[in-house]
């Protein structure tokens, strides 16, 4: 069996776009189509990541590989996948860059202690915190595409800020409204240097983090502040005989009988409940609570 490298042929689609066939472009010779294979170097099918380092930079070769499947699974190879890995980067690029005044002002005050008194901010921060605690996880497990996954949604946290006010306890001289976001870009950058070294060196060093933290590469795992994954309020799902109808917002030191009462008055349980008296109430600590009529 002679094989052929991609760029040596022309693909031949049907109706419906599937690839079937393949000529050769030096002669048009036909060339049979066997479907997805192993990689491997005398089969011709295998992807040299100095092409992909040369078009896109070795971080976004880097990230896609880490991204893209557990190591002990094998993959699909897709193309889009690397244009995808490198729009994030660009994304991670402009956030950092358009912040950066913000970034500097605040960075002053990442190491807290604070009190967070905006509702949004006080939320964001829990995210993220949530995020550095299933990052750190899964590093130790070596799932780095969940790594990936949680750097993806601390950007989008990152993106979602819209300022509010935070007082840093230990600083009489006022309020720094970018202290959460810097500290959330921080633990970014942190999080993701291992996959994506050089972007992340170069971002660390121009905001100003190298001066309060030290390089990167020495610079310390950021750590989960516990505190701030206290919640005030939390959700449980309502159900209606095992049914779900909606949800509650209850305080988070909210006892058994403050969660029924709560369940028993939601409109949705009304309406559901067609003017049944309950029967019984199950409440689960924490995620539900279900009302049996």
């Amino acid at each position: 069996i002679e094989y052929f490298w991609p760029h040596e042929v022309d693909n031949v689609f049907d109706a419906n776009g599937k690839i079937v066939g393949a000529k050769r472009k030096s002669d048009g010779m036909l060339v049979d189509y066997e479907g997805v294979g192993t990689m491997s170097k005398s089969k011709n099918n295998g992807v040299d990541p100095q092409a992909l380092i040369d078009q896109y930079g070795a971080d976004t070769a880097r990230l896609f590989v880490m991204f893209a499947s557990p190591p002990e699974q094998t993959l699909e190879w897709n193309d889009a996948g690397v244009e995808g890995a490198s729009r994030f980067l660009r994304r991670v690029w402009d956030v950092a860059t358009k912040c950066r005044h913000e970034v500097e002002v605040g960075i002053k005050h990442i190491s807290g202690p604070w009190m967070v008194t905006d509702p949004a901010l006080k939320a964001a921060r829990r995210d993220v915190h949530l995020l550095l605690k299933q990052a750190s996880f899964d590093y130790d497990r070596m799932q780095y595409n969940t790594v990936v996954s949680a750097c993806m949604k601390l950007l989008k946290v990152i993106e979602s800020m819209q300022g509010g006010a935070v007082e840093p306890s230990a600083q009489g001289d006022g309020a720094l409204r970018a202290a959460v976001r810097a500290e959330a870009l921080g633990v970014l950058l942190r999080v993701l240097y291992p996959a994506c070294p050089h972007a992340t060196w170069v971002l660390w060093r121009d905001l100003g983090y190298a001066k309060v933290l030290g390089d990167l590469l020495d610079a310390p795992w950021p750590l989960v502040d516990e505190s701030a994954l206290v919640q005030d309020e939390i959700e449980l799902m309502l159900q209606v005989n095992g049914k779900l109808r909606g949800s509650i917002k209850v305080a988070a030191t909210a006892d058994k009988s403050v969660i029924e009462a709560a369940a028993l008055d939601h409109p949705d349980f009304i309406r559901f409940a067609e003017g049944k008296a309950p029967k019984k109430i199950v409440v689960v600590p924490g995620r539900l609570v279900n009302v049996v009529v």
